[in-house]
């Protein structure tokens, strides 16, 4: 059996998808539903059962899962960016990602989790996935980090593979609300009122709009978290993005181009208690990746962008 936690998230979703396109049905999700639409991601898909996360983390400490387990896809977390709860995230995020590390260890199960690209906080010392002397933004891109840390100081990047996302975007992010990718929302402004709406820059080595981003679209993601699955002998923490900044113009281009409207674009001011966190650049070294045999990502930004708004977000929101 393989388990995908936040398996009826956005990419968890997109995961599960793909394995059931490989042939993989034998999957345990593990996420909570409450009331919102997630829901709909999971329609479709094959899978065994659906627990609740705090079921689950129970249950597998109990021990109610014997040898059943052959791979834990450890893709829940809380990812907003703006959360403040602190203890909250180092229990959500840290503290329930090392009791099931330590569970995999033990019983030497595969073990692929997700950290993020908000552990590098501004960039000052790079996006090189063999840095870890990081200084996050934000207490999300902390619990992260400190997940990180554990992994590496306990030797257990031999063992383990973590995947530091950067700007994932595509179908099945529908139930995120203002977290969803800005592809989505710039959708959304175009087809409402035919104009995409940006932050100003406050950064003077960037102009309006010309802040830039690793984006990656989620079938490439998949694609590398099912090669991750397969090639055991790949173990260790890597980037997983593009390779590739591009601006957030580039982004608004290419949505005008795949809705076939004029560029018009409106730059708005940042709330104040965003300014101090907030990423004028990231993008993903993808070297370390690139030395395994895992077919890195390579559809480019305007190829993904025409393929998520035509054949899902202009298909009546179609899900993967």
């Amino acid at each position: 059996m393989i388990v995908v936690t936040g398996g009826a998230g956005f990419i968890g979703s997109c995961l599960v998808r793909k394995l059931n396109n490989q042939g993989i049905h034998d999957i345990l999700i593990v996420d909570s539903l409450g009331t919102g639409i997630k829901w709909k991601n999971l329609v479709g898909k094959v899978y065994q059962d659906i627990v609740d996360k705090t079921t689950f983390r129970r249950e597998l400490l109990a021990g109610t899962y014997g040898a059943e387990i052959e791979a834990i896809f450890h893709l829940g977390a809380c990812s907003s960016t703006t959360e403040t709860n602190a203890d909250y995230l180092l229990d959500n995020n840290y503290r329930y990602s090392r009791d099931l590390a330590e569970y995999t260890e033990a019983r030497n199960i595969r073990f692929i989790y997700a950290s993020s690209a908000a552990t590098y906080g501004a960039g000052e010392q790079g996006y090189s996935d063999s840095v870890f002397t990081l200084q996050p933004l934000n207490m999300y891109g902390y619990s992260k980090h400190m997940f990180d840390e554990w992994v590496l100081r306990n030797g257990f990047d031999t063992k383990f593979v973590g995947v530091k996302f950067f700007n994932v975007f595509g179908p099945n992010e529908y139930h995120k609300g203002d977290m969803a990718s800005v592809v989505m929302k710039a959708f959304r402004q175009v087809w409402s009122t035919g104009t995409i709406r940006l932050f100003r820059s406050y950064n003077p080595a960037y102009a309006d709009g010309e802040q830039k981003r690793d984006f990656i679209y989620v079938k490439d993601v998949v694609d590398v978290l099912y090669e991750m699955l397969v090639y055991g002998e790949v173990r260790g923490i890597y980037n997983l993005g593009s390779g590739l900044a591009r601006s957030w113009n580039d982004v608004a281009r290419a949505v005008f181009a795949a809705m076939q409207r004029p560029v018009s674009v409106e730059y708005i001011e940042m709330p104040l208690h965003l300014r101090s966190q907030y990423q004028y650049f990231t993008q993903a070294d993808m070297s370390k990746l690139q030395q395994t045999r895992i077919v890195c990502p390579n559809t480019t930004l305007e190829d993904a962008i025409q393929d998520y708004i035509c054949q899902y977000l202009m298909n009546d929101f179609a899900h993967y």
